[in-house]
């Protein structure tokens, strides 16, 4: 039997994170939706729109709505460039002459919001540097594990794929990323707003934190715990089993979509003000979720196949029951 809708007591400080992002990136309210899920969730974003639409503004305004204590949040910014090497990203270990000893120098990856900024401009070898610690939250070098700061999350953006001097990211490097979105062009209001306000500069200077750390991690409990049927945890098995025998795939995904699926699907309703998962919540997360880690035989098709699926295995499901 499905929960009654009730109030939940990090529904606040969701509420704060969606209005503070709503300051600087103006008439995406959707799109602030998934982001804060995912980050709820714990998950990784990747961002793909074309160059001035917002993507780099995204973290950074995630990095300065959360009060991380005194220090605040650490946010680095790593430029992928075609020369970047990987201990660019995880840090190097480098003797001292006065100790006799290797001392290890932490890399940009190792603090709570990495912007690993046009990701696709690197090549594949510098990109597998992130797989580690996107994984399994450490890295390891040598006989010795670092790990980052609790929270931890990295948000990539990339420009589309047939930009110039781009590399495809790896198909293991894309499954670590819980969902993959786009904001597109800002509508007419939005875009008078941003005239006006020139949110991205000035906004982003003013913006003040509207949450605490502890009421952000108390947040993310919250939605691990959001309650999720049974008939549609087992409608996200059938989905992302779907995509591993459909003639229109040559590439399924993974175990781990289905994890995502379902974090992502509890964090999605806490921030809508529910206790509890419904369909809708399936239908909106499958294209964002599903759709970067699977491989099309017909690309121009894929979303179409996946809204088909995700309809076929969410419709008449009964959660009264």
């Amino acid at each position: 039997m499905t929960p009654e809708n009730t109030t939940l007591d990090p529904a606040s400080p969701v509420s704060a994170l969606l209005e503070g992002a709503g300051q600087i990136i103006k008439g995406k309210r959707e799109f602030l939706e998934l982001l804060v899920a995912a980050v709820l969730a714990g998950g990784h974003v990747l961002i793909e729109d074309n160059p001035g639409l917002g993507k780099t503004t995204v973290a950074k305004t995630l990095a300065k709505l959360i009060e991380g204590g005194d220090g605040g949040l650490i946010f680095k910014r790593i430029q992928f460039t075609p020369d970047l090497l990987p201990y660019d990203i995880t840090g190097v270990d480098v003797f001292d002459p006065k100790t006799l000893e290797f001392r290890f120098i932490p890399g940009p990856v190792l603090a709570n919001i990495v912007l690993a900024d046009e990701i696709n401009r690197a090549t594949p070898k510098v990109q597998s540097a992130l797989l580690e610690v996107m994984a399994e939250r450490q890295v390891t070098m040598g006989q010795t594990t670092h790990r980052p700061p609790d929270p931890f999350l990295v948000i990539a953006t990339e420009n589309p794929v047939e930009s110039e001097g781009t590399f495809p990211l790896p198909a293991a490097q894309l499954d670590r990323f819980m969902m993959k979105l786009s904001m597109g062009y800002p509508d007419r209001g939005a875009e008078l707003a941003i005239l006006d306000e020139n949110p991205a500069e000035e906004g982003l200077a003013k913006l003040e934190p509207v949450i605490k750390l502890d009421a952000f991690i108390e947040a993310k409990k919250a939605a691990h715990g959001i309650f999720c049927h049974q008939a549609l945890k087992e409608a996200i098995a059938d989905i992302v089993r779907d995509t591993r025998i459909h003639k229109g795939f040559t590439l399924g995904a993974s175990p781990r979509a289905g994890l995502h699926m379902l974090e992502a699907a509890k964090a999605l309703a806490l921030v809508r003000g529910r206790g509890y998962v419904i369909d809708e919540d399936l239908s909106i997360l499958a294209l964002p979720v599903l759709a970067h880690r699977v491989r099309f035989r017909n690309p121009g098709n894929g979303e179409k196949i996946i809204r088909e699926i995700c309809l076929a295995r969410i419709s008449g499901i009964d959660t009264n029951g």
